[in-house]
């Protein structure tokens, strides 16, 4: 039978997790629904880890490559190697909730070009609820082919999770996906490339929970969320200037705010200031200032940070963690401080 529906994640020396993710997964996937797993080389264990429930469930389809490519081509292969319809484009850590499959697979009964399915967000341990309702949506969203604009400017920021998108599979194919490798959002990109030929429909029933802190990439957080999203966003062709403009700040980098944010979660420094921030800037106060934000004592930001997010506004609490997570906030810095040198951390 040719799959619905095909569940495509791509991963990288992920065993403590992916296991937990297909774990959750796999009771769910019935007829008309497969997991193709690609694996970026893989060093510790996921295989092994993978090829052990695939004895179990013929469902799996697992992909190794011998190479790492970057977390936007796996992705990209991983809807290649496909069979489904519709694919959805799923975290390698995050967990479904049990009837998730199946909610998912009733949406897609009304052909939508794409399904945004709404997360919820847990401590990495998935014990303590942060956030019930990322997507912050009350009932579902429709949008028309007509509102298109109207989806990027709503949804475009949520969809920089990847687990969220659920979509039709020849428009995946269709789209040239190569000028959005090494953007981290190869997804973002295919999707608002050009107008969409059918309905979004947002799922308001949050049916992923999602690990806080747990991305891979956090060390290179500035570079991704400031420099790469930045720049995919302003060369996405079928979204207008004037939207584009009102969502997003062109220049993020030379914000005090963002910058002052960015350093005292411990993810921007001297080495970023030099590399992504100075070529961008040529007016002498923003080199002044993204310097100066770059050489800013980091304990005292996170300290400042801390403060500041303990007042409440939206995702407060969410940035509140962040900067507990950060490698200034004082206690990672004494316990980073107490391991003997050979095991610390970079």
């Amino acid at each position: 039978m040719t799959p619905k529906l095909s569940i495509c994640i791509a991963t990288r020396n992920r065993a403590p997790y992916i296991g937990a993710a297909l774990e959750a997964l796999l009771p769910q996937c019935g007829p008309g629904v497969e997991i193709v797993v690609v694996d970026g080389a893989s060093t510790d264990g996921t295989g092994d880890v993978v090829r052990a429930l695939q004895a179990r469930y013929p469902c799996i389809r697992y992909v190794f490559k011998e190479k790492n490519g970057g977390i936007d081509r796996d992705f990209d292969q991983s809807v290649v190697e496909a069979a489904g319809k519709y694919c959805w484009l799923m975290s390698d850590d995050d967990v479904l909730a049990p009837h998730a499959v199946r909610t998912v697979l009733r949406y897609l009964e009304t052909a939508p070009a794409l399904l945004i399915v709404n997360s919820e967000l847990r401590d990495s341990e998935l014990r303590v609820l942060i956030d019930p309702d990322r997507m912050r949506s009350k009932q579902d969203r429709v949008y028309a082919v007509s509102d298109f604009q109207r989806l990027f400017e709503e949804m475009s920021g949520y969809l920089s999770y990847i687990g969220a998108v659920v979509i039709r599979r020849d428009i995946w194919t269709a789209a040239p996906r190569d000028p959005y490798y090494g953007s981290f959002f190869v997804h973002v990109g295919v999707i608002f490339r050009d107008t969409l030929p059918a309905p979004v429909i947002a799922i308001a029933e949050p049916l992923v929970t999602v690990r806080f802190g747990n991305t891979q990439w956090r060390p290179r957080e500035f570079e991704i969320r400031m420099v790469r999203w930045t720049e995919l966003v302003a060369n996405l062709p079928a979204v207008d200037e004037a939207v584009r403009g009102k969502t997003y700040r062109a220049t993020p980098w030379t914000s005090t705010k963002s910058l002052f944010f960015y350093r005292a979660k411990g993810t921007y420094g001297w080495a970023q200031y030099a590399h992504w921030v100075r070529p961008r800037v040529s007016r002498i106060h923003d080199r002044l200032r993204g310097a100066a934000i770059a050489l800013f004592p980091g304990v005292l930001a996170n300290l400042v940070g801390l403060v500041f997010c303990s007042f409440r506004y939206q995702d407060s609490n969410v940035h509140f963690l962040d900067m507990k997570v950060s490698r200034f906030y004082l206690p990672n810095l004494l316990e980073s401080m107490r391991k003997p040198a050979g095991r610390r951390e970079g």
